[in-house]
């Protein structure tokens, strides 16, 4: 799979897990340069607290275009270590 914002690809990973419907990729996947931490965030009550990242392409940030679960819940173990993305950006299979 690949995220994209418009026609830059941001991230691409053939390890992606899915959960509720998002894509969640190895942060080691996301292209250098493209996440900087925000001070949002918000509350899962099953997988934990997110915590978002602005994507900046080209010199254009998508506001909390990006979120991980730090310290995710034993439930959404799975999801540590990954991001996920929305807001602008679109996730497709390669």
């Amino acid at each position: 799979m690949s995220a994209w914002v418009g026609e830059h690809r941001i991230a691409q990973s053939d390890d992606i897990v899915m959960v509720e419907g998002n894509a969640y990729f190895p942060v080691g996947a996301v292209h250098d340069g493209v996440l900087t931490s925000t001070a949002s965030k918000s509350l899962c009550l099953w997988k934990g607290m997110a915590s978002y990242f602005d994507v900046t392409v080209e010199g254009s940030a998508l506001k909390n275009a990006a979120f991980e679960y730090r310290h995710p819940s034993p439930l959404a173990r799975r999801i540590k270590g990954r991001v996920a993305f929305w807001n602008g950006v679109s996730v497709r299979k390669d």
